[in-house]
């Protein structure tokens, strides 16, 4: 049978009809446009995650307490990495002096906790950061009305503080915040500074956060002596590893370890931090899209129930063909071409909702959300759906196909 014969055909075959067609592909429609809908979304996701940690600068080198995790799954580790204890005044000196760690041109303590500020009757929970003021050259982040605190104002423990732009929006309105008293926890910080519309940047939604001298935050605030986290600034991007391998061996001699699989710390790198959310993100949409694809079997299923009647339906229509010469190949390749052709219909219409869709959460977010979310066209995903949405439509109607081909001529002209 000439392939070019056979295409047009089933054209004809499924356009008799429309709507019996447009029902079998809908399994096909709905996994092939929530693969390429969770594939998109995931590499948005995963892009954006990327851009945050990107923002602290490739020259950042970030140390948590706490042994470094085993796995994705080691909890212990984590929470160890939010309540240890290890980084304390004495690291930060240790690593700041010239002779442990060369190539360290600056470290940067960051604590940090959820707290209540309110400012008259108004009131919001918010995330406090204590740094200094180098802080605003990792993040990029430099107050839009007033200044910054400065390096008097952590060694005073000054009771100042500046502000996100939402904290300020909840807290003042329209009114001006500089000057002001609020009262965080049950202590009084003024505030001397309001950052600019930031949004969610560097791990860190800066507009809803305030940030003060970390001595304050610790004593006042906290009621800690340690570091949730030092940041190491390193003086150039090729001497980081040299950098980690040094600051390795200062706080091992400090804590007086000789195992390293003992350690009490552990560094990270944004190579690191990169190479882990890609795997963590990678791993998460691979899943969902594997979930989503359960629909694929569903709707192929459905595509050889229908096919079954068609057949049923089409005895007569078989045995004229065979009686005029066609072979059994010949109606094999008939009806597996419309089948292959009915997923792939489906295949491609899948791929048009998924990118549409797609693109719309995409626009969605980052208007509501404030989020720099970036739309992307997964067109590996989109031709691999195609693929298997082609391969879904031969192996599921092989058996309608074979039915058709071993029909009897004689026997299906007398069917009624």
């Amino acid at each position: 049978m000439n392939l070019k014969y056979g295409l047009k055909n089933s054209l004809k075959n499924l356009a008799v009809n429309k709507s019996r067609s447009i029902l079998t592909i809908l399994g096909i429609v709905i996994g092939i446009t929530s693969i390429i809908l969770v594939m998109s979304l995931g590499q948005g996701a995963q892009d954006l995650i990327l851009n945050q940690i990107q923002g602290m600068g490739s020259k950042a080198i970030i140390l948590a307490p706490g042994r470094p995790a085993s796995s994705f799954t080691d909890s212990a580790a984590m929470l160890d990495s939010i309540m240890g204890d290890a980084l304390k005044e004495r690291e930060m000196e240790a690593l700041s002096k010239k002779n442990n760690v060369p190539n360290v041109v600056n470290v940067i303590p960051i604590v940090f906790g959820n707290v209540t500020a309110s400012y008259q009757s108004n009131t919001y929970r918010m995330m406090i950061l204590g740094s200094t003021e180098d802080i605003t050259n990792i993040y990029e982040v430099y107050p839009d009305i007033g200044n910054f605190f400065t390096e008097s104002d952590v060694a005073s423990r000054a009771n100042v503080v500046v502000i996100g732009n939402k904290v300020k929006t909840e807290l003042f309105g329209e009114d001006d915040a500089v000057g002001k008293t609020i009262k965080i926890k049950t202590k009084a910080f003024r505030v001397i500074g309001v950052l600019p519309s930031k949004g969610q940047g560097s791990l860190v939604n800066f507009d809803e956060s305030a940030m003060a001298p970390y001595t304050t935050v610790q004593e006042s605030l906290l009621g800690i002596k340690y570091f949730q986290h030092l940041i190491a600034e390193v003086d150039n991007e090729e001497n980081t590893d040299q950098a980690v391998n040094d600051i390795k061996i200062t706080l091992r001699n400090l804590h007086n370890i000789t195992d390293p699989e003992k350690d009490d710390f552990n560094v990270q790198t944004q190579a690191d931090m990169v190479k882990q959310v890609s795997t963590v993100t990678g791993v998460l949409t691979l899943f969902l899209a594997s979930v989503a694809a359960i629909s694929l079997i569903v709707g192929g299923v459905g595509i050889m129930n229908i096919m079954l009647v068609s057949v049923t339906e089409r005895t007569r229509e078989i045995g004229l063909r065979k009686a005029v010469g066609a072979t059994g190949k010949d109606i094999l390749m008939q009806f597996l071409l419309e089948a292959t052709m009915l997923t792939s219909i489906g295949g491609l219409v899948g791929i048009f909702l998924g990118a549409t869709l797609g693109f719309l959460i995409s626009l969605a977010i980052t208007k509501f959300a404030g989020l720099n979310w970036g739309f992307s066209f997964p067109i590996g995903a989109a031709l691999l759906g195609l693929g298997v949405a082609a391969s879904i439509g031969l192996i599921f109607g092989i058996y309608p196909a074979r039915q058709a081909s071993r029909k009897s001529p004689i026997e299906a002209l007398k069917y009624e």
